[in-house]
């Protein structure tokens, strides 16, 4: 009797969840009117993670004076556009593919349980795609958007990142750095993406944990 309750609370739960993500992702953020087109950024998912990505040079801030290419298996210094992605430490390293699941991991994940990463990778160039969107911001949108990624980042006593130290880097020129927060149900990393686009005053869901939201308002 009381597994055949729990069983009905979980479903409930799920379903209620799915309605809820599925309804407030579609509630959408309007972006901030009047602003001038002074840098371009994009969004990009892989079908599961979506990644804000920003030049690598810019007047206001070069990232590879804060993060560094030296920390990519590539090590090449010419790319021009940087990925970001925060997300579960556990699922980042540990999960390559779906079929590397642990049940203690996905638990974790969605506890809050487990620490957090930042994912970035570096491009040389980006195609605009249904899975690439551009974005042209303001400067002043854009130094709230490179305080939003910033802050994220968990630091040394010298105040730099702290790079993780593994061998389930994607590709050639990615890297994975300690980052801040814990990843949950509620707080996902599509979630920290749909958040920065709100912190730098563009089209957002009021909430969503899947990239299909953030997707959704810029169709």
């Amino acid at each position: 009797m009381i597994a055949g309750y729990v069983f009905l609370s979980i479903c409930a739960f799920v379903l209620v969840y799915f309605l809820v993500a599925f309804i407030l992702s579609r509630w959408g953020v309007d972006k901030e009117p009047q602003t001038r087109q002074e840098v371009t950024m994009y969004i990009l998912t892989n079908g599961v993670h979506t990644d804000l990505v920003v030049p690598v040079k810019h007047e206001l801030f070069d990232w590879n004076k804060f993060i560094n290419y030296q920390h990519t298996k590539g090590k090449d210094s010419t790319h021009n556009w940087v990925a970001f992605g925060w997300g579960d430490k556990g699922f980042y390293l540990e999960t390559p593919t779906w079929a590397d699941l642990k049940v203690s991991t996905a638990f974790k994940a969605a506890t809050g349980l487990s620490n957090s990463a930042i994912h970035a990778t570096f491009y040389k160039d980006m195609q605009e795609s249904a899975d690439c969107k551009r974005i042209q911001i303001s400067v002043q949108q854009y130094n709230r958007l490179i305080k939003f990624i910033k802050t994220r980042f968990d630091l040394d006593a010298k105040g730099k990142p702290i790079h993780i130290q593994t061998n389930a880097n994607y590709g050639l020129n990615d890297a994975f750095y300690e980052a801040k927060g814990s990843y949950n149900l509620f707080y996902t990393c599509n979630t920290w993406a749909n958040n920065g686009l709100k912190a730098s005053g563009q089209k957002a869901s009021i909430w969503t944990p899947f990239y299909q939201g953030i997707f959704y308002q810029y169709q």
